[in-house]
């Protein structure tokens, strides 16, 4: 019996977030450096700069925000970063930390955003267990 791999553990992560709630476009899970860790879709995007939600886009912009963000709660004394949601014209972009990594959901405008919310924390809880 072969045992899964961190990858593939992290992967089926990103799928059951899909497969949970409807309105999900895109999940990165992405490292501090900003390197896309993983992503569902699976990405082959050749120029990711001529599709701006393409996963390393994604995982770029997140990290970008998430160093923000814990920069300036920690200035306003706020505490740690719990999650970090942007709301658009067009969608939802939502960002959980997740250990070492944070994962980023892009989410269709339409969404029920508290079962976004629900999974995506089951999902980033899941995945920060896999990283340790």
């Amino acid at each position: 019996m072969s045992q899964e791999t961190r990858m593939d553990q992290l992967e089926r992560a990103l799928k059951t977030l899909h497969i949970a709630v409807d309105g999900v476009k895109a999940s990165v899970i992405v490292n501090i450096d900003g390197l896309l860790v993983a992503a569902f879709p699976p990405t082959d995007d050749e120029n990711p700069h001529q599709n701006p939600t393409s996963s390393p886009q994604v995982a770029a912009m997140a990290a970008t925000l998430t160093g923000l963000a814990e920069k300036t709660l920690g200035r306003l004394a706020q505490g740690e970063l719990q999650r970090l949601l942007m709301e658009g014209e067009e969608g939802v972009m939502v960002i959980f930390p997740a250990g070492r990594a944070s994962l980023a959901v892009l989410v269709e405008k339409d969404a029920r955003i508290s079962h976004v919310l629900y999974a995506a924390k089951r999902a980033a809880t899941e995945i920060e267990t896999v990283l340790r």
